[in-house]
């Protein structure tokens, strides 16, 4: 396992206009059509709430569109109660019974809409997590079907971006975006036809306004999104530049490079202030001239509505309705434009999340043999590996015995680790056979071989969590008890209990607060609760102090008791007691035999153990 960091969540992306949906524009799907006809197989076991969903969206609507001609009846009715009254019309009076009757019909009806409305975002949020849910599933159970060579071909922060902020987005527009496209539809729909229930004139004069707005703002779209996706190049520019500079920041340190970190950072911040000024000022813009637009309209609705009332062609309060009408009407086209952006980015979001899932998988098990322990007994049968065409493995044979401890020594690049990798198959042999016991581990699952195994590595994988949940992490159940005893035999108690919490101190996300030394100790506390028939050791003892690594030497030595171990060895003074010694070199065994052995055949490990000699007395 490698020690993963978490993402960097970025900000989150605006749905106004002028924000956060030019910075989406960039984002499109290769495959638009078939990418959303999958993402809506996700919705379909839940279509019936989706119906509800469907239904609730078009009452709250309709009941928050009839209010304002409700609104102009009264208005109506006030004003003529009124003009009778100041003509001197006998009878003529203000029926306030009739008017408090209607503003009672006015606030039921928006009572109503809002508990529809309230009823829609409650079953779409159950909708949105449950489908977010399942995403979230199918990606966790594909990731543990990959091989090993997906995560060393990307980078960890790719496939974590995928499954956290990709699925993220998709929650996000289907929980907001999606109620709110239909409403915005209905809406449209619905003020049309109140308008023109109202004047098909004014109605008439009220849409020739959209075209006008939308052949202003055309031009003006285009050349924001430019600065925007600039904006997002300069932004990412930005984030890399600090994050890198605020890991390494001791070497930057060490080297003088603080006026020369500080000097990019003012370029590249330069550069995103420029391209952000420009982006957020052409696109401000965009609502200013909406705005003059429509205000043009309502000036021309207003003089026409004037002339209409004087005809008697229409009442006063109608249009007051149609100029509350002709102002919503742009809302909701605004909103469903702002919508289509952001469905675009969210279906190319579902598709780097869908390309996940369509990843090649470990070859499929063939579950014939089964194994609870080991004894530990392993051969490798003419073996032949490649990770291209080329192979880096030819025709290997190994015979090991339970208990044995087997040195691998060789160059950088000889196929050392290539050749644990398989043992744990991580990767697929491509000719010959590995076995435990006599068993061919391909005939095995990989979760009963890997029961088997044990494995401590130069690389040490500690998490965010507290020394003792570290080492628990080696055995499901494990007792205090089990977990004291098992640091005492890695030689780990001790500085452990030196600690202000002892067991219970939290180590941090990259364990830097404790040494190099103390996380290999802990590591090897793990292993040995875990009590594996087979081990695996990576000698991770060159960067620690001389006391240390005598510690470590001593816990490898407990933990390798009675074990069949395989030591990568970088020290060759450190397994002259090995069983067997593989030297490799170009993915083949050239040498085999004990440290004695070697050393008479006067070859190749003779040559590495006789120069590491020479280093180490002219030090």
């Amino acid at each position: 396992m490698s020690n993963q960091k978490k993402p960097q969540s970025g900000g989150q992306m605006g749905h106004g206009p002028g924000g956060g949906n030019m910075m989406m524009m960039g984002q499109k799907a290769k495959d638009f059509k078939g990418t959303l006809r999958r993402l809506l197989a996700y919705l379909k076991p839940r279509r019936n709430k989706l119906i509800a969903v469907f239904f609730a969206a078009i009452m709250s609507t309709i009941f928050m569109i009839v209010g304002p001609k409700i609104m102009g009846t009264a208005i109506t009715e006030l004003f003529e109660g009124a003009y009778g009254k100041f003509q001197g019309i006998p009878g003529a009076t203000i029926n306030f019974d009739k008017i408090g009757q209607i503003l009672l019909l006015l606030a039921g009806l928006y009572v109503l809409s809002s508990l529809f409305n309230y009823v829609q975002q409650y079953i779409m949020s159950s909708v949105a997590q449950d489908t977010v849910y399942d995403l979230r599933e199918d990606v966790n159970k594909k990731l543990e079907k990959l091989p090993l060579k997906y995560f060393e071909g990307r980078p960890n922060g790719e496939t974590l971006s995928r499954m956290t902020n990709d699925i993220d987005t998709i929650g996000s527009t289907l929980q907001q975006s999606l109620t709110q496209f239909i409403t915005s539809i209905v809406t449209i729909l619905g003020i049309i036809i109140m308008m023109l229930s109202i004047s098909p004139l004014l109605t008439l004069i009220s849409i020739v306004s959209l075209p006008l707005s939308i052949f202003a703002i055309r031009p003006i779209l285009k050349r924001s999104q430019k600065h925007f996706a600039d904006q997002q190049r300069t932004l990412g520019q930005l984030n890399g530049h600090i994050e890198e500079m605020y890991t390494g920041h001791q070497v930057v340190k060490a080297f003088g490079h603080e006026k020369k970190a500080s000097a990019q950072f003012v370029l590249v911040n330069e550069e995103l202030y420029k391209a952000g000024r420009k982006a957020q000022f052409i696109s401000g813009i965009i609502m200013p001239m909406m705005f003059f637009i429509g205000n043009l309209s309502y000036v021309l609705i207003s003089v026409v509505g004037g002339i209409l009332v004087t005809q008697r062609s229409i009442s006063i309060g109608d249009i007051q309705a149609f100029i509350t009408y002709s102002k919503q009407f742009t809302q909701p086209i605004t909103q469903t434009a702002n919508i289509a952006n952001i469905i675009q980015s969210t279906v190319a979001a579902a598709e780097r999340v869908f390309e996940l899932l369509d990843e090649e998988e470990e070859m499929k098990e063939k579950t014939t043999a089964s194994i609870m322990r080991a004894n530990g007994d392993v051969t490798f049968e003419h073996v032949d590996f490649g990770y291209g065409e080329d192979l880096l493995i030819k025709d290997m044979n190994i015979d090991v015995l339970s208990g044995q401890t087997v040195a691998i020594v060789g160059p950088t690049g000889a196929g050392k680790t290539t050749m644990i990798n398989l043992l744990m198959r991580f990767y697929e042999l491509n000719g010959g056979k590995i076995k435990i016991d006599g068993l061919d581990t391909r005939n095995m699952s990989r979760n009963d071989l890997r029961k088997n195994f044990g494995m401590v590595l130069q690389d040490t994988w500690l998490f965010n969590g507290t020394i003792k949940d570290n080492i628990a992490y080696g055995k499901n159940g494990a007792t205090d008890e089990e977990i004291f005893a098992a640091a005492r035999t890695a030689h780990a108690d001790h500085f452990i209990r030196t600690l202000p919490d002892g067991y219970e101190t939290v180590l941090n996300e990259e364990a830097s607060n404790i040494s190099q030394g103390q996380k290999q100790l802990l590591t090897i506390a793990r292993a040995v609760l875990a009590d594996p028939p087979i081990m695996i050791l990576d000698e991770a003892t060159s960067s620690v102090d001389t006391r240390t690594e005598v510690f470590i030497q001593k816990a490898m030595k407990r933990l390798m008791e009675g074990r069949t171990s395989f030591v990568i060895a970088h020290r060759l003074s450190t397994i002259k007691d090995a069983d067997l010694i593989l030297v490799m070199d170009q993915g083949k065994v050239i040498e085999q035999g004990t440290h004695s052995e070697l050393l008479e055949v006067n070859g190749f490990y003779a040559d590495l153990y006789n120069s590491q000699f020479t280093e180490n007395v002219a030090g």
